[in-house]
């Protein structure tokens, strides 16, 4: 059973968060606070596996309280936010500092947005929380790592802490790097906010696909979160398509989806990484992949926030090489190309 404590300043807010939660038999909601100084003494009193927590909120924001926790009582905690931009930057603030997971607030007062966060919370009580470390302010960055343009492609999935992961991989990606594109599981609102934040941080142009984007050098692609899937299509020239259709295990975007189109598109001259997250999206692409003659790694256990998407792909056979993070995107940039595997 997994426990949890809301934290909103809304009664109204808490009370939807509470119902859509306590319809799941394997979650409690032992708690509600309305601002951080009630969450604080509630912690203390009921000791939750999780924690949701608004971004927005009186007495001290979500994000300062965020800090707090990760320094002093690392948790689990998943983001409640706004349909809005600042909601979104917070959110993606809140990733970085630690939070698992985030959730959108739905905009018309219905349970239709929060269909996902009992998976979320369910996920997030089984993630390994680290304590947030403070930054040496001398301490040097890594600088990116070098890279000849050799026509390949690159493919990455992520879900449950996805967030730090790729902003750890992509940090250390070249200007010149290879056409990557990259289903992170998150809901719409945040895919664009988390891509500009990618770009600030990274030396390659990252944003937000498009549909019938050119796939070129020096520049990421993320899947915008909603309606559609990314796929990779075209031999000649291949570009990133925005394709409707039903969830593919249970994500809408899905790894699974993106990568069985690199395998088709771009077989041997493509490499796949497989990140942190929860279920098993992206296993059976990562798969097609590497029979396609692909290099795969996935994410080793050690580092990864929930060892469940890493796993499940590694015992399919569709990992050919499992890395710590810290090594991934050498592992990547420095891949060639593979033999294909008929059988694995």
């Amino acid at each position: 059973m997994v426990r949890v404590l809301i934290v909103d300043d809304s009664a109204t807010m808490r009370s939807l968060i509470a119902t859509i939660l306590q319809r799941d038999p394997e979650i409690e909601v032992v708690g509600e606070a309305g601002d951080p100084l009630e969450a604080r003494e509630a912690i203390k009193r009921l000791n939750p596996d999780v924690l949701t927590l608004d971004v927005e909120m009186p007495n001290m924001n979500g994000i300062e309280f965020l800090e707090k926790i990760m320094r002093l009582r690392p948790m689990p905690v998943v983001m409640v936010s706004t349909l809005t931009v600042r909601g979104a930057e917070a959110t993606m603030e809140a990733l970085e500092l630690g939070a698992i997971d985030c959730v959108a607030k739905p905009s018309t007062g219905g349970l239709e947005g929060f269909q996902d966060l009992p998976f979320k919370v369910k996920a997030a009580a089984k993630a390994k929380v680290r304590p947030l470390r403070q930054a040496e302010p001398n301490a040097p960055k890594p600088a990116p790592l070098e890279h000849t343009p050799d026509g390949r492609l690159i493919a990455i999935g992520s879900s449950t802490g996805g967030v730090e992961a790729l902003i750890a991989v992509l940090s250390r990606f070249p200007a010149n790097c290879p056409p990557t594109v990259i289903t992170q599981h998150m809901p719409a609102t945040f895919t664009k906010s988390f891509s500009e934040r990618l770009d600030r941080l990274c030396a390659p142009k990252v944003a937000e696909a498009h549909d019938g984007a050119v796939l070129e050098n020096g520049r990421i692609y993320i899947a915008p979160g909603g309606e559609n899937h990314l796929e990779v299509s075209g031999s000649g020239t291949p570009r990133c398509r925005l394709t409707p259709g039903a969830a593919v295990n249970g994500h809408r975007p899905s790894v699974d989806v993106l990568f069985r189109s690199v395998a088709k598109v771009a077989g041997g001259r493509a490499v796949g990484a497989i990140l942190t997250g929860m279920g098993r999206d992206g296993a059976e692409g990562l798969l097609a992949m590497r029979q396609a003659g692909a290099r795969t790694f996935g994410q080793d256990e050690a580092s990864s926030v929930v060892y469940g998407m890493p796993k499940a792909a590694f015992e399919l056979g569709a990992v050919e090489r499992q890395a710590p993070l810290d090594r991934i995107a050498a592992e990547l940039l420095k891949a060639p190309s593979s033999k294909v595997i008929e059988n694995v």
